[in-house]
């Protein structure tokens, strides 16, 4: 990562308040912050390492998978998150997104700095209690894994397993060579097995009770 460009983006609303807190962060680390608008998705170029900080108190849903689509399996990208509620808060998110970083609302700047520092050396920035209950997740998804899924099939298994990676409907059709709506009757039959109503409550379904993505499913995992 030394001998790469390294560029630090906040994906935040842009006002007076957030270039302030820029200017902080910058005069403490040493290192430019470029604010990057919500609706923005700037090009994340091939080689530039890269960590995109998301700013929750002014991101959808909608607007952090896109970003987890634009990081990919790439290892040059490290998306964090910002304004964290709480450690349940960061749990929710780290069951549907590839996180590396979680900086809590009340986090002060010194220890955002320090959080960033870290994150530039290619470490993770997680509290330790944060960890263990991820650990924790994590074994109890292992015991899952050998286990029926709740009645889903193959192929249903490849389709949640897509809907982690933010692929749209068609996007999803055009992975597994079936029409779109195929892919609607699939997530029918879907959600109606496991009991949710939308894809995010099937994502986070997906994580806390499947080990793995199934493994005709493709796709690089980070760690």
């Amino acid at each position: 990562m030394e001998n790469k460009p390294y560029r630090i983006m906040l994906v935040t609303d842009i006002n007076p308040q957030s270039k302030l807190f820029i200017e902080h962060l910058q005069e403490h680390i040493g290192h430019a912050v470029t604010a990057v608008s919500t609706d923005e998705l700037p090009p994340l170029e091939d080689g530039q390492v890269a960590l995109v900080i998301l700013d929750l108190d002014h991101l959808s849903e909608a607007s952090m998978q896109k970003w987890q689509a634009a990081a990919g399996g790439r290892d040059e990208i490290s998306l964090a998150a910002f304004n964290v509620r709480s450690e349940d808060h960061a749990v929710e998110l780290l069951s549907s997104l590839n996180l590396q970083g979680i900086f809590y609302r009340n986090d002060s700047v010194e220890l955002i700095c320090k959080g960033l520092e870290a994150l530039r050396l290619g470490n993770l920035w997680m509290s330790r209690a944060l960890m263990s209950r991820m650990i924790q997740l994590l074994r109890r998804q292992q015991m899952n894994s050998y286990r029926p899924a709740c009645g889903l099939t193959q192929r249903e298994l490849e389709i949640i397993g897509l809907l982690g990676t933010g692929s749209t409907n068609s996007e999803i059709a055009e992975k597994l060579f079936v029409s779109e709506h195929t892919v609607k009757s699939h997530l029918y039959n879907i959600f109606r097995k496991i009991k949710v109503h939308n894809r995010l409550q099937a994502m986070n379904w997906a994580r806390r009770n499947l080990f793995s993505v199934p493994p005709n499913h493709k796709r690089e995992a980070r760690h």
